[in-house]
């Protein structure tokens, strides 16, 4: 079951969730919620029209909204000319049922919304796997009650992905096609293996670019490796995990992997179908945590990214916060409090601004910091010489009266096997 592409069709949208005043503030509906569905939906390509919030202290289990609020919404939807509603939270298969009855429009929840975005941006074998088996987990219990729904799929957001015919079929045929991708998955997941053990051999070692999405981690990728990854000022415009290798100051070599962007509300089959692009943090020697330090809610995005770090079993590696977009920060804002002790810098991916300062703690995090040292070997001992050549970096060489004058890259082991030759450090 390929994914399918559909005609592009302007949607005229209107946002709607319930704030229930929750202690969770992450997976509540507020103002800022709202704001973050507007720009998945603009994302999606739709016009948004309406934004409407109901202040109730419980969702309702069969409407998600109450009676009254149910009216309003669709007065609204009628007077603003909308097509379809977009809610805030994951709605059930009763919930939508009851929702396009009652308000005559078709509805879709955030869950969908963002398959819809994968789905557009899915390029690699191993995207489109992922998004497909993410769609069906999502449809399968679904599929009771969405006869006139399935009519109109691939006709606009929401649909993007199996074909109508193909859904239509019995459940047992969608089981064994989620089936069939987990099995794909399983042999991506052993490419993936494959390549970590290479990088493993080569000692290569390995920092995963992680944060919210549209934060700027392409942007930064592309600054530090001269990469020509795409980075767009759209959320998830990076789904396909991109590698790029970094030489340091010192030679080390590392590898800069830039990974899926998390956002709020990221729903439970997304993280479980994305499971083996997800590793490459877990998998990863450290973390480098972008965030967008311009935007008014890099607080709640730092929180989503500890908590999702969290559930896949990253959270105690080594880490670094790179605050992006330091050009645009606010000379107020002490973004040390959003930190959790974590180290930090401020830099700008874009202008390059404060980009040595970076690269100066990158090359603190990485173990094996090399520091340049000369040294003076006598050429009575030549196999101190060889072993220079053979096993370290010499960056020039020359002959005195008293022996052979070497300026090299030494780490910390090193420098101490060799220190009773030290001249002088650079």
């Amino acid at each position: 079951m390929e994914l399918k592409e559909n005609a592009n069709k302007i949607e005229r949208a209107v946002l709607a969730g319930v704030h229930t005043g929750s202690a969770d503030t992450l997976s509540d509906t507020t103002e800022e919620t709202l704001a973050e569905l507007a720009r998945l939906a603009d994302t999606a390509e739709a016009e948004v029209v309406g934004t409407m919030i109901q202040n109730k202290s419980a969702i309702e289990k069969a409407t998600y909204i109450g009676e009254g609020k149910m009216e309003e919404l669709k007065n609204a939807c009628a007077s603003l000319s909308a097509n379809l509603v977009i809610f805030d939270d994951e709605l059930s298969p009763m919930q939508i049922r009851n929702l396009e009855n009652a308000l005559n429009i078709r509805v879709i929840d955030r869950s969908m919304l963002i398959l819809d975005i994968f789905a557009r941006h899915a390029e690699s074998r191993e995207g489109k796997i992922q998004v497909e088996l993410a769609q069906l987990q999502y449809l399968l219990p679904r599929l009771t009650g969405m006869g006139s729904k399935l009519s109109r799929l691939g006709a606009g957001i929401g649909t993007r992905g199996p074909g109508e015919t193909k859904l239509e079929t019995d459940r047992r045929h969608i089981r064994r096609r989620i089936s069939h991708l987990k099995e794909e998955l399983v042999q991506v997941k052993k490419h993936r293996e494959l390549i970590r053990s290479r990088r493993k051999k080569e000692n290569r070692y390995v920092l995963a670019l992680v944060g919210y999405t549209n934060a700027g981690k392409s942007t930064l990728l592309n600054r530090l490796t001269g990469a020509e990854v795409l980075a767009q000022d759209k959320l998830f415009a990076t789904l396909d995990p991109t590698a790029r290798g970094l030489t340091l100051s010192d030679k080390r070599e590392v590898t800069l992997v830039d990974t899926v962007g998390f956002i709020r509300k990221l729903p439970h089959h997304l993280i479980e179908a994305f499971k083996s692009t997800l590793e490459e943090a877990v998998f990863a020697d450290a973390l480098l945590i972008v965030a967008d330090g311009a935007d008014d809610e890099v607080s709640a995005h730092l929180e989503v990214v500890f908590r999702l770090l969290g559930d896949i079993g990253a959270a105690e590696k080594p880490k670094l916060i790179v605050f992006n977009k330091s050009d645009e920060i606010c000379e107020q804002k002490n973004l040390a409090l959003f930190t959790k002790g974590v180290p930090y810098v401020e830099i700008s991916a874009k202008s390059g601004q404060n980009l040595g300062t970076l690269l100066e703690s990158i090359e603190n995090l990485v173990p094996g910091r090399k520091k340049q040292v000369a040294l003076l070997i006598p050429f009575a001992e030549g196999q101190v010489l060889s072993e220079l050549h053979g096993n370290h970096t010499v960056l020039s060489e020359d002959y005195t009266e008293n022996g052979t004058r070497v300026t090299c890259l030494l780490d910390a082991p090193a420098y101490a096997k060799f220190r009773n030759y030290v001249l002088e450090e650079a």
